[in-house]
Order: C-alpha cells, then structure tokens, then sequence
C-alpha cells in the first residue's frame, strides 16, 4: 500500500506541473482586450494549436502574443511574476533613452569622466570605454561581474586584450556598471524611474517595486546587478510600447530616434547566426526574420519579449526559473527551439 501511495502522489505531481505548464490563461480582470477568437483577426486556430502542442512539449510556462494591439493568445500563467534574467538589460535601455532625450545623459562619456572603478582597478585603456560601449557589450573591460553565467565566465577574454569598442563580449560588467551609471548621472534609482517612467504610463498590472531587487557579489565586483520579477502580460506591454515607436495613448514616453538606433545593429556577434546586437536589443540580421524586422529582448532559459513591426506583432515567451523543481534540474528552452515556436506562431498568419 505505501509503495502505491507513493506512486499515485509521484504521478499527482507531475500532472500539477503538466496543468502549470500547459493549461491555456487568461486572467478576466485584466485590462487588455482580447480577439474572441484568432480566426476574427486572420489567424488560423488549427496552425495555433500546432504550435501550442509545441510549445507544450518545451519547459515553457508562459507565452502571450499581441496582435494589432489586442491578445491573440495566452497559454500558461501571464500573471505570474518570475525572474525577467538579461530582459532588464532591454528595460534599462529604454531609461537610458529618455534620459538621453532629456539631455541627461551624453552616451559618448567615457568611464574616466564618470569616475567609474572596480576592485581590482581599471586600467587607464579600459577606463577609455564610452556609455555608447557599454550600450553595446563592447567596452574591452573583461573584468568580473555579478549573474555571471558558466558560459560567460569561460568564454570571458584575457583583460587588456581588445581595445574598448572593437570587439563584442557579452558581458555583464558592461551592463551592471550601466546601472551604477545611471543611478549616479540622475540622482535617482533605476527600478523607481522605471515604474514612474515606463510601468505606470503604459498600465503594466503586475508591477511592483517589491519585485526588484540590486545583488551585490563583492568578490566579483564592486557594481551591483539589477534584478527584476516580472509577469509575461507586462513584458508584452513593454514589446508593445517598443512596437509603438515608444508612443503609448499619444504620449512620447521613450524618444522614436531612440528606439530606431537602439533597435538597430550596432555592432556583429559573430558567435550567433540569427541577430546582431544593438544598444542592449537583439536584432536579427539574417534569413526571414530579418525581413520580418524582429528584434528582441532575451534573457537565460529562454525568457523573451520579441518584436516583429511587419506584422504588428509581440510575442512573449517565460521559463519560470523561480520554481522549486526548476532551481534543482534547471532546463530551459534555448535560441533554436524559442525561434522555431515563433516561427509557427508567424506561419499561423493568414
């Protein structure tokens, strides 16, 4: 009998998961409008459904398509805030273009004239580095940093080996000193300015600044990374504004030019064969995507907020890593995977 119980609970577990993972969301309170049915905005609901049994196969927990700015599709928890990873590094770009604007800030400021440092030192090349560098994971500083990831730390350069702006590291020193930066260069915090700024204007639901949080790994660097837990729905809202030319209910909350170069290729990533990177977005730069003019906002196990302005179309894609289950066999969904589920989502077009 005890060997049944255990059993009939192993099999109760994983049915949990199955229903977390996969059982199509939609919460009713929420203020976004919805199509009654993809069919009526010209969308195939059989080729949606295929790629819905695709997407159930993956470790996703969460996705949301908007279309013509109305939900096409929810499947999984939308509401649900979890770890955004390297998708805050899309967030802060947005910041950093208002303040631009604002003429707050001068990218082509180099890390000398901002007074920036680590421990260990910086050296007199490397503190050469402009902001423009760090927008674009370029600064030639190769120095330690915290989130880093296994693949980061190995694949981390040799510090003096390249001059600053000549060659592409994704690296998040370049993007944890951006936030020091900025903080500093406007006297204020950037999680704060992001829910002044970005979140309330465009009506994210799920928000909250009790969901941010800065972690410091002294033993790695001085600047601290800055964290952010949020929803799928509020990340399509942020893809939307991005669609929108920065523009939300006629207010112009980040400056069009900015939103143009930061979604623009600034320099080649020659280890990906889908996007180049610009300030902090990934733009595709080859085969149908390209045409398509995506752009992304992309974070670790397979966390994306993906832009496509040819056919008026956000999609977001979550892997909770916050999950108890998660944390001890950490599976995500990686580039190829993420991309062939966007791509039979595009195929489902009429």
């Amino acid at each position: 009998m005890g060997k049944v119980a255990v059993i009939l609970g192993v099999i109760i577990m994983i049915f949990t998961i199955y229903l977390f993972t996969s059982t199509s969301y939609f919460d009713s309170t929420t203020t976004w409008e919805a199509y009654d049915s993809p069919e009526d905005a010209g969308w195939s609901i059989d080729k949606l459904d295929e790629a819905k049994e695709y997407y159930d196969s993956l470790n996703s927990t969460a996705a949301i398509a908007i279309y013509d700015g109305k939900v096409l599709f929810s499947w999984g928890n939308v509401s649900k805030n979890s770890n955004a990873h390297s998708v805050r590094k899309s967030f802060l770009s947005s910041l950093y273009g208002i303040q631009e604007g604002h003429g707050n800030i001068d990218i082509d400021h180099t890390l000398h004239e901002l007074n920036i440092d680590d421990q260990p030192r910086l050296s007199i090349t490397e503190k050469n580095a402009t902001i423009r560098d760090l927008l674009t994971s370029s600064s030639g500083v190769f120095h330690r940093a915290g989130e880093e990831s296994w693949g980061m730390m190995r694949n981390r350069p040799t510090r003096g080996s390249h001059e600053p702006g000549a060659f592409f590291y994704y690296n998040n020193w370049d993007f944890n000193v951006l936030g020091t930066i900025y903080n500093n260069k406007t006297n204020n915090d950037l999680f704060l300015q992001f829910k002044e700024q970005i979140a309330d204007p465009i009506g994210m639901e799920d928000f909250d600044l009790s969901n941010t949080e800065y972690r410091t790994e002294v033993r790695r660097s001085i600047h601290p990374s800055y964290l952010f837990q949020v929803s799928a729905r509020d990340m399509a809202r942020f893809g939307q504004l991005y669609l929108q030319e920065g523009n939300w209910d006629g207010e112009q909350i980040i400056p069009k030019d900015w939103i143009e170069s930061s979604t623009t290729p600034q320099v080649n990533v020659l280890s990906n064969d889908v996007f180049d990177y610009g300030y902090m977005w990934w733009v595709a730069t080859s085969g149908p995507f390209k045409d398509l003019g995506l752009y992304s906002a992309v974070g670790r196990y397979g966390q994306s907020i993906d832009i496509i302005p040819e056919l008026n179309l956000v999609f977001v894609h979550r892997v909770d890593s916050n999950r108890r289950l998660f944390q001890l066999f950490p599976r995500g969904v990686n580039q190829e995977q993420r991309l062939r589920l966007l791509n039979m989502i595009i195929e489902a077009k009429k």
